[in-house]
C-alpha cells in the first residue's frame, strides 16, 4: 500500500500563491515507478487532471488552464511533491488532490485526503 499525506492549501486572493504538498509512503513505494499527479474537483463539476510528473524522467504534463502559473516539483530525498499556484484566480478555487499510479497503469490508484484551494476576487 501507498499512503499520501498531502497538506497546505488555504483562502488566498486573486493573483496570490499557494502550495500543496504530497508526502508518499509505503513499503510498496518505489518512487521511480510511478507518475504522480495533482488533481482537483470544483463544486459541481468532475474531477480534471491539473499536471502530473513521471517521478523517474520528471517529465510533466500540464492542463492548459494552468500552464505557466502552476509549477509541479519533486524532492527525492523526501518522496515529496509539491504544487506551486501563482497568480491564482477565483477559477482554481476547488478540492486538490494528490494521486499516485504505476507508470504502466492509466488510472490512479492512491489518492491523497484532498485540499481545499479557495481564491476570493
Amino acid at each position: 500500500q501507498v499512503q499520501l499525506v498531502e497538506s497546505g492549501g488555504g483562502l488566498v486572493q486573486a493573483g496570490g500563491s499557494l502550495r500543496l504538498s504530497c508526502a508518499a509512503s509505503g513499503r510498496t513505494f518505489n518512487s521511480y515507478s510511478y507518475v504522480m499527479g495533482w488533481l482537483r474537483q470544483a463544486p459541481g463539476k468532475e474531477r480534471v487532471l491539473v499536471v502530473d510528473i513521471r517521478w523517474s524522467s520528471g517529465r510533466t504534463n500540464y492542463a492548459d488552464s494552468v500552464k505557466s502559473r502552476f509549477t509541479i516539483s519533486r524532492d527525492n530525498a523526501k518522496n515529496t511533491v509539491y504544487l506551486q499556484m501563482d497568480s491564482l484566480k477565483p477559477e482554481d478555487t476547488a478540492v486538490y488532490y494528490c494521486a499516485a499510479r504505476r507508470v504502466e497503469l492509466n488510472q490512479y490508484e492512491y489518492w491523497g485526503q484532498g485540499s481545499q484551494v479557495a481564491v476570493s476576487s
